[in-house]
């Protein structure tokens, strides 16, 4: 592999912006998609989460090609529907669970930076309580405890994910400019969809672990 397996994602996040300080719908779900085989390299255990989070994005990809030009904007498509959508087939419900899996990706990252004493399933455990466990029911938090004690080889992951690239100062880049992006979201779903948003997000979705989560609470989440 040339370069590492962030490589394309620090490439396309240049482009996620808009002149204008814009959050663009194709380029920050692209980046999405360039970092999401990171979690292949867990195995097996993991599918489910790719799958959850895979569909998410093509939710969201789905709606943008269904109108390019009015959905170039990624938070156009959540303005459209705040007011009817109410479910978790909205697109404010994949942007919102994609961003959580995202904030997950990024928390591992920063502790395999920052533990070089840990194992992977500390890195994992470590993440997770801090990013995706708060809004899970027992039965997911149960799928992924399992999960991340299956986690891979700190060394033979790294090796992997680094390619012939530095992947400390890749992995160390992606976390610094691509957190903001994930702040910027929560920033806007929390101020734009505002409560009506936080009730009808319950998830009770047909792919992945999501279908397992818990409601959202009535004051949604602060970040």
């Amino acid at each position: 592999m040339e370069g590492t397996v962030f490589t394309q994602a620090l490439e396309g996040m240049k482009h996620v912006k808009s002149e204008e300080g814009v959050m663009l719908t194709k380029p920050f779900l692209n980046v999405c998609k360039q970092i999401l085989p990171v979690i292949d390299k867990f195995g097996p255990a993991m599918a489910l989460a790719k799958s959850d989070n895979g569909g998410n994005i093509i939710r969201l990809e789905n709606k943008y090609l269904s109108n390019p030009t009015q959905y170039n904007h990624l938070y156009s498509m959540v303005q459209e529907e705040a007011k009817t959508a109410k479910g978790s087939s909205s697109c404010a419900d994949g942007l919102l669970w994609l961003t959580r899996a995202m904030d997950f990706l990024v928390g591992l990252f920063r502790n395999l930076l920052e533990h070089q004493d840990w194992s992977m399933s500390q890195a994992c455990s470590d993440s997770y309580g801090k990013t995706l466990k708060k809004w899970h029911g027992w039965l997911a938090r149960s799928s992924f405890t399992v999960a991340m004690k299956l986690a891979p080889d700190r060394k033979k992951f790294m090796d992997v994910i680094g390619g012939r690239g530095d992947v400390n100062s890749d992995m160390k880049k992606f976390c610094t400019t691509f957190s903001p992006f994930l702040e910027e979201n929560h920033k806007f779903l929390e101020h734009v969809v505002d409560l009506d948003f936080c009730a009808y997000n319950v998830v009770e979705r047909s792919q992945g672990l999501s279908h397992l989560c818990e409601p959202i609470p009535a004051h949604c989440d602060k970040h």
